[in-house]
C-alpha cells in the first residue's frame, strides 16, 4: 500500500507536483520528487517621501489542483512611476467615437457662442457678414418698433432748428445732434456767409453756435453748441443697406415749425444732385430769404432758381417724404430710428417767389448718412470749400 500509495504520490506530483508536496509533507519523501518552490520573502514597504510610505502591488498566482485551491505564489512589483497599459486597437476604436462626438459639440457651442456673425461666416465661407437692414441698432422701443409715432418720439430730441443770421438776411434750417456735448450735423447752405447762428432744441432750449468746418463739395457743415452737455445724440446708421421702398420718416422744421413729422418712402438711390457751391448764392437764396428755396439741378433741369455757375454734385437718396423749405440738414430716418440721410434739396412746383406758396410735391433729396460719416474728420478738422 505504501508503495502503491507513493506511485499514487508519484502521479499527483506530475499532476500538481506543489499540491502533492503539501500532502504528503509528514510521509516518507521520494528523492525523485522535485523540491518545492521556496516561498518569496513578505513584501516591504517602499519609502519615496520623507514621511509617505508605499507598499507594493501584489498579485497572487493560484497553484495546487487546477481548482481554486493550492499553493499561491505571490509576485511583487515596484515602479518608479504607474504605467497605464496601451489600450487595445478595439478600445482606441471605441474611445474615438465618444470623443469626435464631444469636439462635435463644443464647436457648435462656439458657434452659438459666436452669436449670429459667426454663424453668417460660417453657412456663407466669408470674413464679412452682410446687414440685410440699414444697422442692426433698434432705437425705437419694441412696442414701437415700425410706427412713424415710435420713430418720431425717438429720434425728435436729437433734431434741432438752426436760424442763422446772414448780412443780407436770415436762413432757417434743421440740424441732427451727434454729440452729447452739441457737435450737430447740417447742409452748408444752411450756415454759409452766417454771421451768427442760434440753435433751438426739442425742449425749447436755445444755444449759440459757432460753425467748425464746411465742405461746400458735399453741401455739409458741422456746428458746435456753446456751453451744452447731456444732449439726446441721434444713431447714424447705415446707408448702403437701405433699399428702394423702405419706409422713412422725415424731421425738421419747415417754414420754422419746429420738429415737423412727415413720411414715405425710399423712391430710389444714388440720384446725381447738383448745388451751388457759391455763398453769395447761399445767401441769396436762402431758406427764409430770395426764393425761399435752395436751388439744385437734377436730371438735366434746375429747380427752385439758377444754381450758378460754381456747382458740385453728389449721390443722393430720394424720398416721397414731404420736405419743404426748413427740413434742409434735418433727418431721414429708417423706421428703426437710425439716421440714413441728411435732407438737403427738395422741389416745389410754386411759381411765387413766396415761400409761403410753396409745396412739396413728393421729390425730395437726402445725403446718405456714410457719406456724412466719411466726411466727419474732415469737418472737424475745419473742412474745405471748394
Amino acid at each position: 500500500m505504501t508503495e502503491s500509495f507513493r506511485r499514487d504520490g508519484e502521479y499527483e506530483q506530475y499532476a500538481n507536483p506543489y499540491q502533492g508536496a503539501q500532502q504528503h509533507a509528514s510521509s516518507p519523501v521520494n528523492p525523485e520528487w522535485p523540491a518545492p518552490p521556496a516561498q518569496p520573502p513578505a513584501p516591504q514597504p517602499v519609502t519615496v517621501e520623507p514621511g509617505t510610505t508605499v507598499w507594493p502591488a501584489q498579485t497572487q498566482v493560484a497553484g495546487g489542483d487546477g481548482n481554486g485551491s493550492g499553493g499561491t505564489a505571490v509576485l511583487t512589483a515596484v515602479a518608479a512611476e504607474p504605467v497605464a497599459p496601451a489600450p487595445s486597437p478595439s478600445q482606441k476604436k471605441r474611445a474615438r467615437g465618444p470623443f469626435a462626438l464631444l469636439a462635435a459639440v463644443a464647436i457648435v457651442a462656439a458657434a452659438i457662442g459666436g452669436g449670429t456673425a459667426y454663424g453668417i461666416q460660417e453657412l456663407t465661407g466669408n470674413d464679412t457678414v452682410a446687414s440685410s437692414s440699414s444697422t442692426s441698432t433698434n432705437v425705437v422701443p419694441s412696442a414701437d418698433k415700425g410706427t412713424v409715432s415710435g420713430v418720431a418720439k425717438a429720434v425728435s430730441p436729437s433734431i434741432v432748428e438752426i436760424n442763422a443770421t446772414l448780412s443780407n438776411g436770415s436762413s432757417t434750417g434743421s440740424g441732427v445732434i451727434i454729440t452729447s456735448d452739441g457737435e450737430i450735423i447740417t447742409n452748408n447752405h444752411v450756415i454759409s456767409g452766417a454771421t451768427s447762428v442760434k440753435v433751438s432744441t426739442s425742449d425749447g432750449k436755445e444755444y449759440t453756435a459757432k460753425v467748425v468746418g464746411t465742405d461746400s463739395a458735399k453741401d455739409l457743415a458741422l456746428i458746435k453748441l456753446e456751453n451744452a452737455s447731456g444732449l439726446t445724440t441721434a444713431t447714424l446708421g447705415n446707408s448702403d443697406g437701405v433699399q428702394v421702398g423702405d419706409e422713412v420718416v422725415a424731421i425738421g422744421s419747415p417754414e420754422g415749425l419746429t420738429g415737423t413729422v412727415t413720411s414715405g418712402i425710399v423712391s430710389a438711390l444714388n440720384r446725381d444732385v447738383t448745388v451751388s457751391t457759391d455763398e453769395s448764392q447761399s445767401q441769396d437764396q436762402g431758406q427764409s430769404g430770395g426764393s425761399g428755396q435752395w436751388p439744385f439741378e437734377f436730371g438735366g433741369q434746375q429747380f427752385n432758381g439758377d444754381t450758378g455757375s460754381s456747382t458740385t454734385t453728389y449721390k443722393a437718396l430720394q424720398t416721397d417724404a414731404s420736405l419743404n423749405p426748413g427740413n434742409s440738414g434735418g433727418a431721414l430716418i429708417d423706421m428703426n430710428g437710425n439716421i440714413i440721410g441728411i435732407n438737403s434739396a427738395m422741389y416745389s412746383a410754386a411759381d411765387s417767389t413766396s415761400s409761403s406758396s410753396a409745396g412739396s410735391v413728393g421729390l425730395g433729396f437726402a445725403i446718405p448718412i456714410n457719406t456724412v460719416k466719411a466726411d466727419l474728420a474732415k469737418l472737424r478738422a475745419g473742412g474745405t470749400d471748394s
